[in-house]
């Protein structure tokens, strides 16, 4: 065999080890619950920020909440139809949200936000890679 193709062969075959480590696992899946929001014009900033620690709190109340964070809306597109705020709530299995859906604490802050919004967006999905 020409040495030139058992030098390519061993490369390829070292390569290949290289970046396929056995103690590598593949990225978890993760549930994400992805809720926006769209306030009443007559929602006052002491509102929406009553309305944002309320959400903020949920992680600490339910502990099948894996992963939190939000933000609000800066997009230059001009797409966002009224939406000024974004909520990504991480579970590990729909089992988890099953139990976050219900939860005293969940409806405790829907009653918090009820009276404040206009709009709100749900979607939930399974993260890909």
């Amino acid at each position: 065999m020409n040495v030139k193709l058992l030098f390519i062969a061993g490369m390829l075959l070292f390569g290949s080890m290289a970046f396929a480590s056995p103690n590598t696992k593949a990225p978890k899946k993760m549930l994400r619950h992805v809720v926006l929001f769209k306030f009443k014009d007559s929602a006052t900033p002491a509102q929406v920020k009553e309305v944002e620690d309320a959400f903020r709190k949920l992680p600490s109340q339910i502990k099948e909440v894996k992963g939190f964070e939000w933000g609000t809306n800066n997009s230059p597109e001009g797409l966002a139809q009224g939406f000024t705020h974004a909520f990504f709530v991480t579970f590990e299995s729909e089992a988890a949200r099953e139990v976050y859906l219900p939860h005293p604490a969940h409806k405790a802050f829907v009653k918090v936000l009820e009276p404040h919004l206009d709009k709100v967006l749900v979607i939930d999905y399974w993260t890909q890679e």
